[in-house]
């Protein structure tokens, strides 16, 4: 399964920051329903001004991102906020290593992404040798070995080890402190209001669900 993330981002006019986030926390949750939608980080405001908003949004596959943005809740989305914003959404999709790091309006620099890569290579290939080292595999032929590890190494990486390395060291890579707070149960995380960003994440739906 190919995995799709659009990143997008929006100019919100001064004063109606209010009015936009609830429009689009509400969008948000009613987002995860969508058949093919697995996840939406919203982030914002991403400048110094308070008025430049994004969000990360994941789908399993290219029909379900292209059925998305045709769908009518999308429509009606764009039709809600549009009085609130400026001009055109800037949608982007994101590919490699810049899919697993963008948690913020900007990638985080190359040299925090090859350390993180590191960091989650050494150990994976650890432990993989480790548990073949203890199978009976003496009579198979090297290559192959070796390229049975190294798909058990790139899928942990990519499904487990990644995902938990970033999540725990995002705010080093954004390069500030994020504090943030649970606001009630809903899904949705809106930090400190004396902190200087603000890092929402609506929770992913299950894998498969519509």
């Amino acid at each position: 399964m190919n995995r799709i993330h659009i990143a997008v981002t929006r100019h919100v006019k001064p004063g109606l920051e209010g009015q936009f986030e609830q429009v689009l926390r509400d969008y948000a949750r009613e987002s995860l329903r969508e058949p093919g939608t697995t996840g939406v980080h919203l982030i914002g405001p991403l400048n110094s001004g308070g008025s430049e908003y994004g969000f990360l949004r994941s789908f399993e596959d290219e029909p379900a991102s292209e059925a998305f943005y045709r769908s009518e809740l999308y429509q009606e989305f764009l039709r809600r906020v549009a009085p609130l914003v400026d001009g055109e959404p800037r949608r982007r999709k994101l590919t490699g290593l810049e899919a697993f790091f963008r948690t913020s309006g900007s990638a985080p620099p190359k040299w925090k992404m090859v350390a993180l890569t590191w960091l989650g290579v050494v150990p994976t290939v650890h432990f993989w040798g480790t548990v073949f080292s203890f199978l009976p595999i003496e009579g198979m032929h090297p290559l192959l070995v070796l390229s049975v590890r190294l798909g058990f190494v790139v899928a942990t990486l990519g499904w487990v080890v990644m995902p938990l390395v970033t999540k725990a060291f995002g705010w080093w890579l954004a390069g500030r402190p994020l504090r943030e707070l649970r606001l009630g149960t809903s899904g949705v995380w809106r930090r400190d209001p004396q902190a200087p960003t603000i890092n929402r994440e609506v929770s992913s739906a299950p894998e498969g669900a519509p």
